[in-house]
This record gives C-alpha cells, sequence and structure tokens, in this order.
C-alpha cells in the first residue's frame, strides 16, 4: 500500500484522520504536512465537533521520520524544511480548536511519541511502547521535545531521551502521564476512543475551545520554538556521524 491521509467525518461531527506509510508508517515530510493541513482544515469545520489521529495497520503507530528522506538532505535548508514537518504538525494540534484523541495501538519512536504527547487525550494499547531514538543516530528529539515534556515532565522526557536505544512500555508511559488509559486489545481501545469522541461530539464547542486553550496555556510561542529546534535537527543530521549512524540504523 502507498502513504496517505485520510479523512472520514462521521454524521455526529467525529473526525477520524489516519495516516499511513508502509515502513512501519515512518512519516515523510508530504505526509506531514498533508497531516498538518487536514488538522488545521477540521479545526477551521464547523462540521467537525472532535477529531480522532490513528494510524493505519496493526503493531506500529508512527516509527518518527522517514530515514530515506533524512539521508537525502544535503543542507541545512533543506533540513529544517524537513524537520519543520513535525513542528507544523504539533502547532497544528496545539492550535485546533477541537479537541484531539489519540488512538495508539502500537509502538511509537521518536516523532511518533511527539505526535502522542501533543494530542489532548491519549488512550492506547499494551502493545504501544515509545523510544526517543534520536539520540543513538546523532540528533536529539529537539521538535517533539516540548510537546513530550509538557505531557510528561522534565525528567520522564529526559529518561526517554538519554537512554536512547531502550523501550519504555505502555504501562510506564501512562505513569508517566503519556497515555491516559491502557487497554489490553485494540477493541477495547476503539471502544473507549469512540466512547470518548461520540460524547465530546455533543459538548458546547465554545466551552470546549475555551478550555483546550486553557490547557495548552503558555505554549504560544511554539511557533517560533519548535522552528528553532528544527534548526538544530537540519544541522545535525549533515554531520558524518549521524549519516554513518542512520546508514547503520538502515541496515540493522
Amino acid at each position: 500500500m502507498e502513504a496517505y491521509v485520510r479523512l472520514e467525518v462521521a454524521s455526529n461531527g467525529v473526525g477520524i484522520i489516519e495516516f499511513f506509510h508502509p515502513a512501519s508508517n515512518s512519516l515523510p515530510g508530504a505526509i506531514l504536512n498533508q497531516l498538518a493541513e487536514t488538522i488545521t482544515a477540521c479545526g477551521q469545520d464547523p462540521l467537525v465537533k472532535v477529531l480522532v489521529l490513528r494510524s493505519g495497520g496493526e503493531r506500529a503507530f508512527c516509527a518518527g521520520a522517514s530515514f530515506d528522506e533524512l539521508m537525502a538532505i544535503d543542507n541545512p535548508a533543506q533540513g529544517l524544511e524537513f524537520f519543520s514537518g513535525f513542528a507544523k504538525v504539533i502547532n497544528a494540534m496545539r492550535t485546533c480548536p477541537k479537541f484531539v484523541i489519540g488512538r495508539v495501538q502500537g509502538k511509537a519512536v521518536g516523532g511518533g511519541v511527539g505526535l502522542a504527547a501533543a494530542v489532548d487525550v491519549c488512550m492506547a494499547t499494551q502493545y504501544a511502547s515509545v523510544k526517543l531514538s534520536e539520540l543513538a543516530v546523532g540528533i536529539g528529539p529537539f521538535v517533539v521535545g516540548p510537546a513530550v515534556e509538557r505531557k510528561m515532565g522534565v525528567a520522564s522526557m529526559g529518561a526517554l531521551a538519554i537512554d536512547a536505544r531502550a523501550w519504555k512500555d505502555a504501562q510506564w508511559a501512562s505513569q508517566q502521564g503519556l497515555y491516559a488509559e491502557v487497554f489490553d486489545d485494540v477493541n477495547a481501545l476503539d471502544e473507549a476512543v469512540q466512547r470518548l469522541a461520540d460524547d465530546l461530539a455533543k459538548s458546547n464547542p465554545e466551552a470546549m475551545a475555551a478550555l483546550k486553550q486553557t490547557l495548552w496555556q503558555g505554549t504560544e510561542h511554539w511557533d517560533e520554538l519548535l522552528l528553532e529546534r528544527a534548526a538544530i535537527s537540519g544541522e545535525l543530521v549533515l554531520s558524518e556521524f549521524t549519516r554513518n549512524a542512520i546508514r547503520a540504523f538502515k541496515s540493522a
């Protein structure tokens, strides 16, 4: 199957945004841009009351950035443009006046952890382990860091970022605040996500928008902050260390 971003809006106003990429839902720039544009459009659509963000497939929610595109970067401007993709998606969710529910059915790596952290409430299965692997390839979770830190705290974010080769299980992620609930299987997860989405679709849109703005208070500078962080990653990805590390990861 080819990569895609799909939107389906139910009659009650629940909008489901699904993204997919055959390489464990790793995300190239075009898909990140489409994802950000879709979230922004839904935020402006009065027919959409609440959003659900999910990915296709069974065991991988999102493997982070596309290694193929990382290897193709050959100057800082290209690096900034690529890493701005995750910044755009995070900021789109942050500024969207509708609540975004995250449905994480499997493992989340790097930028995938950032997406899980940037939704307003995130539910997962027991298979949804997390890893911030950026340091292991010579970069760092600079762009997603603010979202992860906001949701999990500095200590937990630091534990993930520094031990970049280690997985933390879904229960650990829940204890740190990333996941609101963890379910035994995807059927139970989907029932819970649907129940919450249906309830929110009946709520006062103005009240939800005001509550969301309150919950995200203090992040108004993220438009600039995440671009600054993207520039750091865009420089680091050009180093020989990072090039060799990514090659090693791809061949493993």
